[in-house]
């Protein structure tokens, strides 16, 4: 065999020392693959930065996602705590001009809009201010925990 050997060749090792117990490897859960690998299917999220993040390999997270793909990873209902949104597109009308205003015998309402956060059914107009909306989704977490 041609290669270098470092230390003495005479066939002494020296001191071995052997470790037990935990092996440096980290063991996650099956909640914690599937929340990772959710993460990295966001939309503009990288695998690689979710990876780095959570101290994973990336084909760590790639075998991760393709489990939970294929339904052998399941994400626990208390592992999504936070609400994931759909992007917003927004097209742009044609440019012809709305035709002219005619008074109508109905005025116009504003719609209603239903939220549900942590369980709770919150009910509002679609014209509350955004402020107001955020002061009282805070308020429902902070009481539900």
């Amino acid at each position: 065999m041609d290669g270098s050997l470092d230390g003495s060749t005479d066939g002494y090792v020296g001191r071995i020392e052997v470790l037990e117990g935990r092996s440096g490897r980290r063991m996650r859960s099956e909640a914690e693959r599937a929340r990772i690998a959710a993460e990295s299917l966001v939309p503009g999220a990288r695998v690689a930065d979710v990876a780095r993040r959570h101290g994973v390999t990336r084909w760590q997270v790639y075998d991760w996602r393709r489990k939970l793909k294929s339904g052998a990873l399941a994400v626990p209902a208390a592992a999504m705590r936070e609400p994931m949104f759909a992007a917003l597109v927004v097209e742009q009308s044609d440019p012809t001009p709305p035709p002219p205003y005619q008074k109508s015998r109905v005025e116009a309402r504003p719609c209603r809009i239903e939220l549900v956060v942590d369980g709770v059914i919150l009910r509002m107009r679609s014209d509350i201010d955004a402020d107001q909306l955020s002061r009282m989704i805070r308020a429902i977490r902070a009481a539900s925990r």
